[in-house]
C-alpha cells in the first residue's frame, strides 16, 4: 500500500536513520527543559511529579504503538489528517488538518520560540523585551533552513539532536553519579493538602504530554520516507523509547539537585540545577544547550507543519488551494505553506506570549484527534482485515484501550480543570466548518460525509 496522496509531487528522500532522529529530536526541545516547573507546581511533591511523568512517557509510548500501525499501512503526507480521513470521512480528516494548520503547529512552534527568546536574553544578560523579537527571529530563521531542502533539515535534526544530549548527559551522570551535595528524594508523602490530588495529576500530566509530544510529526512527511513501512514503526517505538528513558532519567536528576518547591519557582529548571553542578561557566554551557535543543525541535515541527496545509490543499480543501500545493522547483519543499505557517506563528507569538497557556491549548486540541486515530484502529482491523500488516500493535486490544483511555482523560480533565483552555481551542478549531462547507458543496464531498454517517 505504498503511496502518495493523489496529486502529490513530494519525493521519498528521508532515510530510516533521518525519521528517527526526527522523532527524537523533535520531541526533546523545550519540555524537557522547562515544563517541570508547571509540574512540581501542580503536583507539590516528588513522587506525584515523577508519577506524572511516567504516565505522560507511557501514554505517548502508547499512541506511538498505536500510530506507528497505521502509518505504516497509511505512509502518505499529512499523517494524522490523512488517517482520520481515511478511517472517518473527509470532513472529519479536513477538521484534524485545519486544527493542525491554524491551532497546534503554529502556537507549538510559537511556544518553541518564546522560551528561546526567553533562554537568550537571560543567557546573553538582555533587557526582557527584546524575548519577542529573538523568537519571530528564530521562526525566520527556521523558514529560512525549510526552504533549502529535506537535506539541509536532516543535517540541521540530526547536528542539535546530537549536540542537544551533551547537556542532559551531564545533568544525567553529575545529578545521579558526582553530585557532592544531593537533595534527597522523599517519595512520602504522595500529596500535599494544598494541592488537590486529581486537579495535579490532571494539569501535571497535560503538561507532561507537550513534553512528550512530537512523535507525530514524523507521520506528516509519511510520503518522504524510504521503505515506510518498516521505518515509521522503527522511527516511532525507538524515539519514543529514547526520550522516555531520557526524560525519566533527568527528572530524577533534577530532584537529586533541587526539592519540588524549588522546582516549582523555576523557570529555568535545567540551567538553575546546571548552576549548582557546574557553576556559573556550567550554567552557561548548558543554556547554550538548551538554544540548541530547542533549534533542533523547532525544526522538526517547521518541517511537520509546512505539509498539513500543503496536504489540504492538494485536497482542494482550502480556499487558494493551488497557491497552498504549490513546491518549490529546485528543493520539493511546499514553500507557500511554510509562508502561511510562519506568518500565523508570529502572530501567535506577539498576541499569546504565554509558554504554559499556548502548550496547553496545543496538547487538548491535538489530544481530542489522537484519540479518534486510536478509536480509529479498532476500525481498520475490521474494515482492512485482509490488508498485510508490515507491524502490528503488540498486546492488542491492550495498548490501544490504554491510549483511547489516556486520550478521553485529557480531554476531559481539561475540560473541567482548564475551561477557559478547552473553549478557546473548541472555538479556533470550529472557524474552520464554513471554510470546509463552502469549498466541497460543489464535489458534494459533505453529502457524501452526511449519508456515512
Amino acid at each position: 500500500m505504498v503511496q502518495n496522496v493523489k496529486n502529490d509531487q513530494l519525493k521519498r528522500n528521508v532515510s530510516g536513520f533521518n525519521a528517527y532522529t526526527m522523532v527524537v529530536g523533535t520531541i526533546i526541545g523545550t519540555g524537557i527543559f522547562f515544563k517541570p516547573q508547571a509540574i512540581f507546581s501542580a503536583t507539590g511533591t516528588a513522587s506525584l511529579g515523577l508519577i506524572s511523568w511516567v504516565i505522560g512517557c507511557f501514554l505517548g509510548l502508547c499512541g506511538g504503538l498505536i500510530v506507528a500501525e497505521i502509518g505504516a499501512m497509511i505512509p502518505e503526507t499529512g499523517g494524522l489528517m490523512t488517517y482520520i480521513e481515511k478511517i472517518y470521512s473527509k470532513s472529519l480528516g479536513f477538521m484534524v488538518g485545519w486544527a493542525q494548520m491554524v491551532v497546534f503547529y503554529p502556537i507549538r512552534k510559537s511556544a518553541s520560540a518564546v522560551v528561546f527568546g526567553i533562554q537568550a536574553t537571560a543567557l546573553f544578560a538582555l533587557d526582557e523585551k527584546y524575548a519577542i523579537p529573538i523568537a519571530v527571529g528564530l521562526t525566520v530563521y527556521l523558514f529560512i533552513v525549510n526552504l533549502l531542502g529535506n537535506k539541509v533539515c536532516d543535517y540541521s535534526i540530526n547536528i542539535a539532536t546530537f549536540l542537544k544530549f551533551v547537556p542532559i548527559i551531564l545533568i544525567i551522570v553529575f545529578g545521579l553519579f558526582l553530585n557532592t551535595n544531593p537533595v534527597e528524594i522523599k517519595l512520602f508523602p504522595v500529596t500535599v493538602n494544598t494541592h488537590p490530588f486529581f486537579q495535579g495529576l490532571s494539569i501535571s500530566v497535560i503538561a507532561t504530554l507537550y513534553a512528550t509530544d512530537g512523535w507525530i510529526n514524523i507521520t506528516n512527511i509519511g510520503g518522504e520516507i524510504v521503505e515506510p513501512q518498516k521505518n515509521i514503526p522503527k522511527a516511532l517505538i525507538g524515539g519514543l523509547l529514547t526520550v522516555s528513558g531520557v526524560y525519566l532519567l533527568i527528572n530524577i536528576a533534577y530532584l537529586r539537585v533541587m526539592t519540588p518547591s524549588e522546582m516549582a519557582a523555576s523557570a529555568t529548571v535545567a540551567s538553575d540545577a546546571a548552576g549548582r553542578l557546574f557553576g556559573n561557566i556550567g550554567q552557561k554551557t548548558v543554556a547554550v544547550g538548551i538554544l540548541i535543543s530547542i533549534m533542533g525541535s523547532h525544526t522538526g515541527f517547521t518541517r511537520a507543519a509546512w505539509r498539513i496545509p500543503y496536504a489540504l490543499g492538494v485536497r482542494d480543501w482550502l480556499p487558494f488551494s493551488g497557491w497552498f500545493s504549490k513546491v518549490s522547483e529546485k528543493t520539493q519543499m511546499p514553500v507557500n505553506s511554510g509562508i502561511f505557517v510562519t506568518v500565523l506563528t508570529i502572530l501567535s507569538t506577539i498576541l499569546l506570549p504565554n509558554f504554559n497557556v499556548l502548550t496547553d491549548i496545543g496538547s487538548y486540541v491535538i489530544w481530542f484527534f489522537y484519540t479518534l486515530a486510536f478509536i480509529g484502529l479498532f476500525i481498520l482491523r475490521k474494515k482492512w482485515a485482509d490488508v498485510e500488516r508490515f507491524y502490528k500493535v503488540p498486546l492488542y486490544p491492550v495498548i490501544p484501550i490504554i491510549g483511547v483511555l489516556g486520550g478521553v482523560f485529557v480531554v476531559v480533565s481539561t475540560t473541567i480543570y482548564q475551561p477557559k483552555i478547552a473553549l478557546l481551542s473548541v472555538l479556533l478549531v470550529v472557524i474552520g466548518l464554513p471554510i470546509y462547507y463552502f469549498k466541497t458543496k460543489e464535489h458534494n464531498d459533505l453529502a457524501d460525509d452526511i449519508r456515512r454517517i
